[in-house]
């Protein structure tokens, strides 16, 4: 099936196509129209028009519209998953899964601008100040550009479209590359829903040309992305005077005190880095071990690993399917290589067949080796002996990313610290520091962004605030 360009409403072929193959299987899995920078200023153009009719459409109207894509996105939901395995490998019991998150982040973003409004004001607090009527209102910010990655092809859209879209906002979305089926199905749900606003939502397909048209245009007033540091830095300097979110890179750590409750977390730190094949942004990627403990817990870590299994991902109980591309599986037997080369041991022999690449527990690791210090987005996982939470603390801040970070402890006052000093955009205690709830706000500090995401926090950024005072 080919993805077609939808113009607001309007669908539209394109002269040439672009080719997606399954990164398992090497078939030819989807087509898209291959759009240039004519492509997108039209789309800006036809949602800044259409920022009209949304801005005066009715909440309840909107609040209709996406509980209708959310329950067909329900009735469509093992073609849906299966485009999302076709298009990027992933497993399709977790394809199933993000399906239904999708949902989640649909309804929820309905259900959360049904109760968000403004509040009034005492301007009569200060002595400088008089009593008045006073009070603010949230008003849609107009056109959104939005531009999302590959590893969460529907749910990472959603996250985008949904808040927009029912803030009374046009947008002009740009998905990834590697999953224009994904996003084309979704979309036209959105486009074909009786409660639609005629033109509301545009989509366009590319890489760079597509995407520095959208965001150097004057017709937005939000981009909203989620892809790389250096993606995120052109971004910040070309697009000028808007409102920007950037949910960018991690390196995500965790620390196990000898406190701990150990067979929860190696299967809990098994999961978090190894799940999407280590291809999500807040995969784990540093685990600081209390020395006390350092053999025990890597020894389970292994046997938690070795339980995984890595195969089809059209097959139901397959955790982990192939990495995106070539490049990403070369890049990340390199990453061994190297730190096996400065010292570092693999608690289970690497092995790459093609694209698929197995789950690597690396030891012996220090802070110093390149596969702890930069991000892998791969299913690579590093080991580090630590004295205390006092050694571990200054190692895990001591990164140019600070997305999420975890403990496992049942020491109270260690929580309580970590909580307070891991410089981080989320903190989570006894789980995988890859633990994220839709309905939550997420975010990083430093290199990984600027900006939150969770529905109501999305919200907040893709409205503005309109004051007002009547004396």
């Amino acid at each position: 099936m080919d993805a077609k360009i939808f113009f607001g409403s309007t669908e539209a072929t394109g002269k040439d196509f672009s080719e997606r193959k399954s990164p398992y299987s090497g078939n030819v899995v989807s087509r898209a129209p291959v759009c240039s920078a004519e492509d997108a200023k039209k789309a800006l153009k036809i949602a800044q028009e259409a920022t009209k009719d949304a801005k005066t459409s009715t909440l309840s109207q909107r609040c209709s519209w996406l509980l209708d894509v959310a329950n067909k996105l329900l009735l469509n939901k093992e073609d849906i998953a299966q485009t999302i395995t076709d298009e990027v490998g992933k497993p399709i019991a977790f394809a199933r899964v993000e399906v239904d998150r999708c949902i989640e982040t649909v309804t929820l973003s309905a259900e959360t601008m049904r109760t968000m409004h403004g509040e009034t004001i005492n301007t009569d607090a200060m002595a400088s100040g008089k009593k008045t009527t006073a009070f603010f209102t949230r008003e849609p910010a107009g056109v959104v550009v939005a531009i999302t990655p590959f590893n969460f092809p529907l749910n990472l859209v959603a996250h985008k479209l949904a808040p927009a879209l029912v803030a009374g906002n046009a947008v002009v979305l740009k998905p990834t590359p590697e999953a224009p089926l994904t996003a084309y199905k979704f979309a036209k749900l959105f486009i074909e829903s009786e409660y639609a606003i005629k033109d509301a939502l545009s989509v366009v397909y590319g890489d760079a040309e597509v995407g520095s048209a959208l965001i150097s245009s004057d017709i937005p007033r939000v981009i909203s992305f989620t892809g790389s540091v250096p993606v995120g830095n052109i971004i910040t300097k070309s697009a000028g005077i808007k409102k920007v979110s950037l949910e960018l890179g991690g390196n995500a750590a965790t620390y196990i005190d000898k406190s701990a409750n150990l067979d929860l977390a190696a299967a809990r730190c098994a999961l978090g880095a190894f799940v999407n094949s280590g291809q999500v942004c807040i995969s784990l990627q540093r685990i600081y071990v209390n020395a006390d403990i350092y053999d025990e817990f890597a020894a389970k870590m292994a046997q938690e690993t070795e339980k995984l299994v890595v195969g089809s991902p059209y097959d139901d109980d397959t955790f982990m399917g192939p990495l995106i591309d070539d490049e990403s599986a070369t890049r990340a037997m390199g990453w061994v290589e190297s730190a096996i080369a400065e010292g570092a041991k693999p608690l289970l022999a690497p092995y790459r067949e093609g694209r698929m690449f197995h789950p690597c527990v690396m030891v012996d690791v220090r802070d110093d080796m390149a596969i702890v210090c930069e991000e892998v987005f791969a299913p690579i996982v590093s080991l580090v002996k630590v004295e205390n939470f006092d050694d571990a603390l200054p190692r895990m801040n001591n990164s140019p990313y600070g997305l999420q970070f975890s403990v496992f402890t049942n020491d109270l006052s260690l929580m309580q610290r970590a909580i307070s000093e891991l410089d981080a955009g989320g903190i989570v205690i006894n789980d995988m520091p890859t633990l994220r709830f839709d309905i939550q706000p997420y975010g990083g500090v430093k290199l990984s962004g600027v900006g939150r995401e969770g529905p109501k926090f999305a919200i907040e950024e893709m409205t503005e605030i309109k004051s007002v005072v009547i004396c």
